[in-house]
C-alpha cells in the first residue's frame, strides 16, 4: 500500500490541462523576494497568538459567563450544554472559511488570505465584547441569535488562519528544518490560552463577582482590537512565500483549488483529516471541558450555597458533581498545565526534523490513549493528581500539535497546498472539536460525575488518528517547491 510520502502526496508537478489552471499575473516578478527569518517567525507566530486569544476568551467565556448572561431562563445543565452548543457553531463554520481562505491562498497568495483571515476573526471578537445580552429589554431572541452569527465569523477567520501561518513558516524553512518552523505559529495556541486566561485571572481577582459578570468578561474581547491592530503590522510587511511564487511562475495556478484537490490528493485528504482527530479532541478536553468540571462544586451543599448566593433556585435533580476548585485557582492550574503545552511544542518540532513525523505522532498518540485510561483517576486524586493530569495532558498536546503545521501541508503540492491543509484541518474540527465539549459534558453527567466514559471518549480518538497514521506514509523528505 502506498504512503502519503509516496505520489499520493506529491504528484506530478507538469502543468494541469488549461481549463483547469487561470493564467498567472503578467506582473509577476522571477522570484519573490525572501522573508527574514525574525520576519518568518514574529508574523506566524504573532498572527495566531491573536487568533487563538481571540478563540479561547469566547471558550473560556462559555465556561463561566455565557450560560447565564445568554440563556437565563433554561435549567443550570441546560444553559451549559446550550452555551456549548454554540461554541460548536465555529467548528461547523470552519470547514467553510478553509474553502474561501484556501482558495485565495491557493489563487492570490498567502499573504493577503492571511490579514484577510485576521480582520474577521478580530472584529467579529471585539462585536462580542458589546453584545447586549439576553437581559436587555427586546434581546431575548436576538442576543443568542447574534451570539451564534459572530461565533460563526470566528469560525470563518479561523477556518483561514492556520494554514496559512503554517504555510507562512514552513514554505520559508531551510531544508530541513520544516517541522521546527511550524512550531512557531503553533506556539500561538498556548501563548494565545496563557494571555487570554491570565487576563480573565486578573480580572475575577480585581473585580467582584457581580462586576466580572456585569462588564469585566467583556475586556477580553474589546482589547483584541488593539492586538489584531499589532498583527496587521506585521503581516502586512510581508513578502508572498518562495514556493507559491515558484506556482506563479509556472503558471499552476488553480482556477479552482478545491476541485483540484478532490481530483489529485483526495486520499492524503482523508488521512490528513484524521490524523488531526486525536488532537483535536485532547485539546478540547484539557482546555473547555476540564474548566467545566474544574470548577463545578463537588457537592451538593456547596452547589446550594452557591446557587443561594447568586440568587437562584437550586435544583438537586440535576446537580453533578465536579472537582470544587475556586474559578482563580483552576485557571492558574491550567496556565501552568500550558506552559508545558508551549515547551513540548518547541520540543516536537527538532524531534519530528530528526526521527520523520509518523514515527513520533504515532507513539504521542499511543500515549494520548493511555492518558485516556488514566484520566479519571487522576483527576479524582487531589490536587496534586488533578496538576499530574494537566501537565501529562498538555505536554502530550504540544507533542501532537507541534508537528501538525509541517505533516498536513507537506500532504499537499504548493498550488493547493492552502486548500489542502486548511480543509484537512478544520475538517478534522469538525469530527474532533465540534462535539467533544457537548458529548464530554454529557458523558460526564451520565456518569454522575466520573470521567471514564470521557476517558474513553480520547481513547476512541486516538485509535481513528493511529489508524490514519498507519496507513499513511512519512512526508518529511518530499519537494516542497513542487
Amino acid at each position: 500500500m502506498r504512503g502519503l510520502g509516496s505520489r499520493d502526496v506529491n504528484t506530478s508537478h507538469n502543468p494541469l490541462p488549461a481549463d483547469d489552471t487561470a493564467p498567472a499575473p503578467t506582473d509577476a516578478p522571477a522570484a519573490a523576494p525572501a522573508n527574514t527569518r525574525g520576519r518568518v517567525i514574529t508574523a506566524s507566530m504573532v498572527g495566531t497568538t491573536i487568533e487563538f486569544f481571540d478563540f479561547y476568551a469566547y471558550a473560556t467565556a462559555a465556561s463561566l459567563v455565557f450560560p447565564a448572561l445568554f440563556f437565563p431562563t433554561q435549567t443550570p445543565a441546560n444553559q451549559l450544554l446550550s452555551s456549548f452548543a454554540v461554541f460548536g457553531v465555529a467548528f461547523v463554520a470552519r470547514p467553510l472559511g478553509s474553502l474561501v481562505f484556501g482558495h485565495y491562498g491557493d489563487r492570490i497568495g498567502r499573504k493577503a488570505t492571511l490579514v484577510a483571515s485576521l480582520l474577521v476573526m478580530g472584529i467579529a471578537t471585539f462585536l462580542i465584547g458589546v453584545l447586549p445580552t439576553a437581559s436587555t429589554p427586546g434581546f431575548a431572541v436576538l442576543a443568542p441569535a447574534i451570539l451564534v452569527l459572530l461565533r460563526f465569523c470566528q469560525g470563518i477567520g479561523l477556518g483561514g488562519e492556520w494554514s496559512g501561518a503554517a504555510l507562512l513558516a514552513t514554505e520559508n524553512a531551510p531544508p530541513g528544518k520544516r517541522a521546527l518552523y511550524g512550531t512557531f505559529p503553533q506556539l500561538g495556541a498556548p501563548a494565545g490560552f496563557i494571555l487570554s486566561n491570565v487576563l480573565f485571572v486578573v480580572l475575577s481577582m480585581q473585580l467582584s463577582a457581580e462586576q466580572f459578570l456585569s462588564w469585566g468578561w467583556r475586556v477580553p474581547f474589546l482589547l483584541s482590537a488593539v492586538l489584531v491592530a499589532v498583527g496587521l503590522w506585521v503581516r502586512l510587511r510581508l513578502m508572498e512565500s518562495p514556493a507559491f511564487q515558484k506556482v506563479l511562475d509556472e503558471q499552476r495556478v488553480a482556477a479552482v483549488p478545491i476541485a483540484r484537490v478532490f481530483r489529485t490528493a483526495m486520499r492524503p485528504l482523508v488521512l490528513a483529516t484524521l490524523a488531526m482527530v486525536a488532537t483535536y479532541v485532547l485539546f478540547y478536553l484539557m482546555t473547555a471541558f476540564l474548566m467545566v468540571v474544574g470548577t463545578t462544586a463537588s457537592d451538593e451543599d456547596s452547589a446550594r450555597a452557591a446557587a443561594e448566593a447568586a440568587g437562584k433556585d437550586f435544583d438537586p435533580a440535576g446537580f453533578v458533581p465536579g472537582l470544587g476548585f475556586e474559578r482563580t485557582d483552576f485557571l492558574t492550574m491550567l496556565i501552568i498545565g500550558v506552559v508545558f503545552f508551549g515547551i513540548f511544542t518547541v520540543v516536537s518540532g527538532p524531534l519530528a526534523d530528526k526521527v520523520g513525523r509518523k514515527r513520533l505522532l504515532l507513539v504521542v498518540t499511543a500515549g494520548i490513549a493511555v492518558f485516556g485510561l488514566v484520566l479519571d483517576p487522576l483527576m479524582h486524586a487531589g490536587t496534586v493528581g488533578v496538576m499530574a493530569a494537566l501537565i501529562l495532558g498538555f505536554t502530550l498536546m504540544g507533542l501532537t500539535f507541534g508537528p501538525m503545521a509541517a505533516f498536513l501541508p507537506e500532504m499537499f503540492r504548493a498550488d493547493v497546498r492552502y486548500t489542502g491543509s486548511a480543509v484537512s484541518y478544520n475538517m478534522a474540527s469538525v469530527i474532533g472539536a465540534a462535539p467533544a465539549p457537548y458529548a464530554m459534558i454529557a458523558l460526564w453527567q451520565a456518569q454522575g460525575g466520573g470521567l471514564l466514559l470521557v476517558g474513553l471518549y480520547l481513547v476512541l480518538g486516538a485509535v481513528i488518528t493511529a489508524a490514519a497514521l498507519l496507513i499513511g506514509g512519512e512526508t518529511k523528505d518530499v519537494d516542497y517547491l513542487a
